[in-house]
Formats: C-alpha cells, sequence, structure tokens
C-alpha cells in the first residue's frame, strides 16, 4: 500500500503556543491539499521547551491544543500526529503531572491513542519537569501497524525492535534533536530502519532556543535504509509517497525475525 507522509520541519517558538498553532493550522491545510495521508509535526511543537512553564501551557488531553488539533484533522480529512504538553490530574499535589504526549489523530478526528514519551532526557531537564509514559504504543491504521517514538527513544533500540516484532512496518518519531549531534541522528534513524526492516518517518524541528541549535534533517527511511526525502536545516514542509508493500518484500528477502537467536542473547557480565 502506498501513502503520502509529510513533514513540518518548522521553528518551535518556545512558550509561544498560539505562534506555533498558526503554523501547525497552514501546513495541515497545505498537507491535504497535496494529498498527504498523514502529517508529522515535532515533538513538542505547540509549547516547545519552556517546561518550568509546563502547568500553564500544557492542557489535558482531550482539551486546548489537543482539541483543536482534533478539529483540524477531521476537517482536512488527515491524519496528524507530533507531541505536545499534556496535563495530568495528581493525587499527591495540587500542581498538575505534566507529560511528553504524541496523540495520533486520524482523518476522522478520533484520537485512536497517546504515546508518552519513556525516555526522559536529563539534558533537556525533562526528568525535572516530566513525568515519562510506562509503555510503548502500536496502532493498527489503514496502512498497517505503526509504532511511535519521541526523540530520545531513538537511542533505545529494544523500543523499536519489540514493534518490528509485533508487526509495525512503520515507525513515527517527533523529535527536537540539536547540534553537534546530527550524526547520531541519522545514523541512529537509518540503523532503526534497517535493523527492523521498517520505514522510519522522523520530524525534527529546526531553529534556536537560547544556546541550543537544532539541525532539522527530517527524514523518511524505507525498509532497506534507503531515504526517500530529507530536509534541510531551514523550515519546509516535506512530502513524499511511501510503498509499505516493500517491507514485506524486504523481510522475504533477508529473514532476520525468523534467524533471531533470543535463547542465545544473555549477558555475560
Amino acid at each position: 500500500m502506498e501513502i503520502v507522509v509529510s513533514l513540518g520541519q518548522m521553528d518551535v517558538r518556545a512558550g509561544e503556543p498560539e505562534t506555533n498553532m498558526a503554523r501547525v493550522e497552514a501546513w495541515i491545510a497545505e498537507a491535504a491539499r497535496r494529498g498527504s495521508d498523514l502529517v508529522v509535526f515535532p515533538e513538542l511543537w505547540d509549547s516547545g521547551y519552556a517546561l518550568e512553564r509546563a502547568s500553564e501551557l500544557g492542557s489535558p488531553l482531550e482539551e486546548g491544543r489537543f482539541a483543536r488539533i482534533a478539529a483540524l484533522a477531521r476537517e482536512h480529512r488527515i491524519h496528524v500526529l507530533g507531541s505536545m504538553l499534556e496535563l495530568v490530574p495528581s493525587l499527591a499535589s495540587e500542581r498538575p503531572i505534566a507529560r511528553n504526549t504524541a496523540p495520533w489523530f486520524d482523518s476522522e478526528g478520533r484520537m485512536r491513542g497517546a504515546y508518552r514519551k519513556l525516555h526522559l532526557f536529563r539534558l533537556m531537564e525533562e526528568d525535572r519537569y516530566l513525568q515519562p509514559g510506562d509503555e510503548p504504543l502500536l496502532l493498527d491504521l489503514p496502512w498497517g501497524r505503526t509504532g511511535l517514538a519521541i526523540c530520545y527513544d531513538l537511542r533505545f533500540p529494544e523500543l523499536f525492535r519489540g514493534y518490528a516484532l509485533d508487526g509495525a512496518v512503520m515507525t513515527v518519531v517527533p523529535a527536537q534533536w540539536p547540534h553537534p549531534r546530527l550524526e547520531h541522528w541519522r545514523v541512529l534513524l537509518r540503523a532503526r530502519a534497517i535493523e527492523n526492516q521498517m520505514v522510519i518517518v522522523a520530524c525534527n524541528r529546526v531553529g534556536q532556543d537560547g544556546e541550543t541549535r537544532f539541525c532539522g534533517h527530517s527524514v523518511v527511511y524505507d525498509a532497506w535504509g534507503k531515504i526517500l526525502i530529507e530536509g534541510g536545516e531551514e523550515e519546509a514542509l516535506l512530502t513524499v509517497a511511501v510503498n509499505l508493500a516493500d517491507v514485506r518484500r524486504v523481510r522475504e528477502t533477508i529473514p532476520v525475525f525468523a534467524d533471531r537467536r533470543p535463547d542465545a542473547y544473555r549477558s555475560t557480565s
């Protein structure tokens, strides 16, 4: 099956949700005009890393900008994904719990699931302000099973292998991945595609936040690890057709999963 994917590689304005929302709204409409089935935005596209203001900038999962994105997905008949600040009531405190959450809205505006980032990135103080998720998320979508990950999760191959073993043909990764680790971004994404024989769709941000500069290079890799489209370091809405039938052909050509030896994989320390 072929699907058309758009990547909204944007300069996220930290602490300026309405500015970011205006960009996302315009690009959802443009992606739909291009015939895209799915449009992906970066990690924390709504708030950026103004995490100290999470209780002000975030909202419950079915309110605020979450509800606005659901309405846009329904209006434009397109699947939409990107991570946002979710607030959850806390039993222990008046201050709500904040999570880095990627809700998947389908073309009818329904939330098919919400992935909470499992691995919090200490270098951006996520562990100070956010609570991690508890489990992976694998969705049955019209084009096949699709997994979700967010940015730093990319460094944990177990997550992606679990998706592949459970039948995923594609994993989507919204991110805010900075310089000077551009080559890590490229190598890890390509490795996740090759080793799991799946399509990897990754949308990164561009621009500057304080001393941190983000490297863009949003990309789609096919199941051979071939680049189907890649951005540079400027804002861009990238669009590409992806043939997911290739996943099955790659897996039949090199039967990695049938040749696994989980009985022999153990620690020697």
